[in-house]
Formats: structure tokens, sequence, C-alpha cells
């Protein structure tokens, strides 16, 4: 097998392009495991590590830069998150155990599209917008539309994801995600991400997303609305859990049935709301 390391996006490029069957490879957390597991054999490696334009959280208008190889640890021990993006720093908290956060990285987690992974459920209730470098230029693709299957991307296979785009939202938004897994630090039996923004009793903005419960994340703006404009009642949030729980597609697999899994929506999404809610 042949490995690369090179030092700008547009060298990785060329080499994605050049060599036949060749992956990106970030922190490794992933892609190593299923290399040593006989999932994939690829004929040639591109090690991203060395282009420091991948790196990094920076502040922009209104929002962050996430770059693709910024790691969960950095991420979450940041304090640049506010607003609506510390639904994504919440989430980089409870990815697996120190050892794996200080080796993996955001890019290399959403590339995977696992809907069990905390990332892709954060991003998407956090509104992101993922970037892409290809030969024909830079695409921005919103969360929504950025994760179409199972351990699918829209990336082409000849782009690489550069950096995650993070808007703050309004201003008095904050985020939560909550999850059950199996045993701690294991991927989600069920995930929920939440932004939500009150005005004294009212809730003025909510976006709820739900990881592990279909082949992409979940998100509905019929939730969403039922939750604006209460006061987050508990009819109100039942109403919007089970138009989650209704349009939810899980599967039955070691971490719990597509039974369970419909059980713990409502449960979870009051629990992001409890623990968003003042004392």
């Amino acid at each position: 097998m042949k490995y690369f390391e090179p030092a700008s996006i547009e060298e990785a490029l060329n080499l994605l392009n050049s060599e036949e069957d060749a992956r990106c490879v970030s922190g490794g957390a992933t892609l190593v495991a299923m290399m040593n597991a006989d999932l994939l054999s690829p004929s040639a490696l591109i090690g991203l590590r060395n282009i420091s334009k991948l790196e990094g959280i920076t502040k922009i208008d209104q929002g962050l830069r996430i770059g693709a190889m910024t790691t969960h640890a950095t991420i979450a021990q940041s304090e640049l998150f506010e607003a609506a993006s510390s639904v994504i720093n919440r989430a980089a908290q409870q990815i697996a155990h120190p050892p794996i956060r200080n080796m993996g990285t955001i890019g290399g987690s959403i590339s995977h599209a696992d809907p069990a992974a905390d990332f892709p459920t954060s991003l998407l209730a956090a509104d992101a917008t993922i970037e892409v470098h290809g030969t024909n230029g830079i695409r921005q693709i919103p969360a929504g539309d950025f994760f179409i299957d199972y351990y699918e991307t829209a990336a082409a296979d000849n782009e690489i994801v550069s950096a995650i785009i993070v808007p703050f939202g309004p201003l008095k938004a904050r985020g939560e995600h909550v999850k059950v897994a199996r045993v701690d630090g294991d991927f989600a039996t069920v995930a929920v991400s939440l932004v939500l923004a009150m005005e004294k009793d009212v809730c003025n903005y909510a976006r709820i997303a739900v990881g592990a419960v279909a082949s992409t994340p979940l998100h509905l703006d019929e939730a969403d609305a039922l939750l604006c404009g209460s006061n987050l009642s508990a009819d109100s949030i039942a109403k919007a859990a089970n138009l989650l729980v209704k349009a939810a597609d899980p599967i039955d697999d070691v971490r719990g049935s597509a039974e369970y899994r419909r059980l713990l929506i409502p449960r979870l999404l009051k629990r992001a709301i409890n623990n968003l809610q003042p004392a």
C-alpha cells in the first residue's frame, strides 16, 4: 500500500485523482479500524495531517469555521462555541473516550456518515454547512443535504471535506446533546441534539435532530414549529416527539430494537429541553 502526506489541499486532490482506489485518512479512528477488520483495502492512503489549513477553529461573520482536521478533543475543550453552535461542543464532549477524542477528527467522523455518531446529529441541529474541496472548486453543502444514506455523503469520491461552517444562530440560543448508549463511550442507541432560544417563558426558536433512528439524522420543520411559540408544555413536547417517532425508521441491532429506539425519542427530547431550562 502506498502512503502520501501532502502539504496542501491541492496536492491532496491531485493524489486523490491520480491514485486508483485511494482514500484520505485524517485521525484514522474509523478508517484504520475498518481496514483492520478487512472491510476496506485501499491501494493508497493520503494522510491529511500536514495540511495546516484543515486545522483549527476560527471565528467568522456570525459563526465559526471548524477545520476538518480539528480533533474531537479540541472541539470539546474550546470556549469559542456559543449560542446555537454550543450543541456541537456538547456532542464532542460525549464522543467515546479521551484517546479517541485526541485522535479522531470532525472531518473524518462526518465523512464516515454513521447516523449513530454524535457529530452528524449535532451539525444538523446547528444548521451547519459542510465545505468540500474538489478539482472543480469549493462546494458548500447544508448538513441536511450532506448525509444521504448509511455511510454515504454528498461529497464525491474526488472531493475532500475541508471545513464545517456553523452559525451562532439566535442570540439567546443554547444547544444540548443527549444520548443513550449501550455502554459508556459507545455510539448512540438514540441521540437528540437540540438548539433552543427562549424569550421569557416562550420558545422563539427550536431545531431538533435525532440520531440513530434512520439512515441519516432526522429533522422535521413541523416538529420544530410545534415548540416555537409555545411555553414548552408537556403537550407541545409530546406532539413534537410524536411527529419524530412517526417519521423515524430505526433498525434492530445490538444497540437496541427499533421499538426501543422509538420509545427513547420522546424521553430524550424532554431531557434535552429540561437541561436547557432555567433551574
